[in-house]
């Protein structure tokens, strides 16, 4: 009977993302903030991006890293951010399910890789601390390269867990309580059993971000144990200082995502949920860059550099 009951309803085709409409006063003011965020971030990541490429002492694996991580993040960005200032603009916040679909996969892929990517970036710096005499023998291009190759791939394989949604039917509602497609909002608009995705969808993120959050935690707490064990301070200061931007990217990622997926599922803390969710979907890509390009010396330089070639030429010309 409850079978018949959904199959006599009008089959979705579209959703509606109603994100933060239930504050339409706000509208303009978060249009700008939401706008100036994405400049800022993809300002921010491609300049290091560009940094990493042309500057020839940030040709190392640490680089690297940091250099796919920036690309990451752009990409990251631009699945929520252009679709969130559209709707600011136009007012309409309705999504196709294709589109829906699509954005979730992208979103869930780049999340994945990222994970993975910031645990060979700590696994990186647990070599280059712990393990400094054979850090180039460990560390080599066809190593580094793997390692990033892996993540990527990793990343958008392990969300091949999406493709089911495709065979889902959805029915009568299709609103979605979030600012953009995520996988649970968008599974309790399903008609059809859900069960065999959800476990599916648990067992694969387990398998996929769970090794990657162990290793990272691993080798920081390995790098933190071989800090403390150098006897002067400014050796300790030093050491530290190679690796304190990206614990601190890794805390905010790490400690945002726990929340978002932590807290308890109710309609009272939906708004919590999506100002969370705002921390590592639009905030983290944008403090990434900001991050790394204060407290790093060789970014810094490496600006300097571009900065003193670029401005001349404007004065001259």
């Amino acid at each position: 009977m409850e079978k018949k009951a959904w199959e006599n309803q009008t089959v979705v085709t579209e959703f509606i993302l109603l994100g933060f409409g239930n504050i339409p006063h706000l509208q303009v003011l978060l249009f700008l903030i939401v706008l100036m965020i994405y400049m800022v971030t993809m300002v921010g990541n491609l300049l290091i991006v560009a940094l990493v490429v042309i500057d020839p002492h940030l040709h190392t694996p640490m680089y690297y890293f940091l250099g796919n991580l920036s690309c990451l993040e752009t990409c990251y960005s631009s699945t929520i951010l252009p679709r969130m200032l559209a709707s600011f603009v136009t007012g309409n916040q309705s999504i196709s399910f294709t589109g829906c679909f699509v954005q979730m996969y992208f979103f869930g892929s780049l999340a994945a890789t990222e994970c993975f990517l910031l645990s060979a970036m700590s696994y990186d710096r647990y070599l280059a601390i712990c393990k400094p005499l054979h850090y180039t023998t460990l560390m080599k291009t066809r190593d580094y390269f793997r390692l990033v190759a892996g993540s990527w791939i990793s990343g958008f394989l392990g969300n091949t867990i999406l493709f089911p949604l495709l065979q889902l039917t959805f029915c009568g509602l299709n609103k979605i309580d979030h600012f953009f497609c995520d996988f649970n909002p968008l599974l309790k608009l399903a008609c059809s059993d859900t069960r065999q995705i959800v476990v599916l969808a648990f067992v694969i993120a387990c398998i996929f971000t769970l090794p990657p959050f162990l290793l990272t935690v691993t080798s920081y707490a390995c790098i933190i144990t071989t800090i403390l064990r150098i006897p002067s301070s400014l050796g300790r200061q030093k050491a530290f200082s190679t690796c304190s931007s990206h614990l601190i990217v890794v805390t905010i990622f790490y400690g945002t995502l726990m929340i978002v997926y932590m807290l308890p599922d109710t309609p009272t803390l939906s708004d919590l949920n999506k100002v969370f969710s705002a921390f590592y979907t639009v905030l983290t890509p944008m403090a990434n860059p900001l991050i790394y390009s204060l407290r790093n010396k060789e970014v810094k330089q490496a600006l300097k550099k571009i900065q003193d070639k670029v401005i001349p030429a404007r004065f001259v010309h």
